[in-house]
């Protein structure tokens, strides 16, 4: 099975210096997005080998030319460590998991390794929204954007 050598990227989004890390196991892969130079929470997502992966979609009006997929309602997340302070949060940060896992999974099985779907181990320790610099049009979005979109330049070793 092809590894994924550690590899990280670090960039400015939103005013925050953000940095993301990824290790490939046997057995997982281990993503690490930080603004705040820790692991945060962290949250495995996992899926039977026999659920489907949804097609990905082409759609110009996304921002950042990010094509974001939508991920398989056979998804499972387990909160490993730590936790959200609120519902809204646990929400994003299940968003952000289920989402890197996606393409995550989509990459293996377009490498032809869909039959062994890993497990992905995300850790997230996003900044507060009041520590990141306002902009025009700025949001919580732009920062989901950004974050994908590294995690996609990892995957495909650029």
């Amino acid at each position: 099975m092809a590894a994924i050598t550690p590899r990280q990227i670090s960039r400015k989004l939103r005013g925050v210096e953000t940095q993301v890390f990824m290790q490939s196991f046997v057995d997982r892969v281990l993503v690490l997005v930080t603004q705040v130079g820790k692991v945060g929470n962290l949250i495995q997502a996992s899926i039977p080998a026999t659920a489907s992966l949804l097609p990905t979609r082409t759609d110009p009006s996304q921002l950042n030319g990010v094509l974001l997929q939508e991920p398989s309602p056979a998804i499972q997340l387990t909160s490993l460590l730590g936790g959200a302070p609120s519902a809204d949060l646990q929400t994003l940060q299940f968003l952000y998991a289920s989402q890197i896992a996606t393409i995550i999974w989509t990459e293996e099985s377009q490498m032809g390794l869909e039959s062994f779907r890993r497990s992905v181990v995300i850790g997230l320790a996003l900044a507060k929204s009041d520590e990141q610099e306002p902009s025009e049009g700025g949001s919580q979005r732009e920062v989901f954007e950004g974050v994908i979109s590294m995690v996609q330049v990892l995957l495909k070793g650029k």
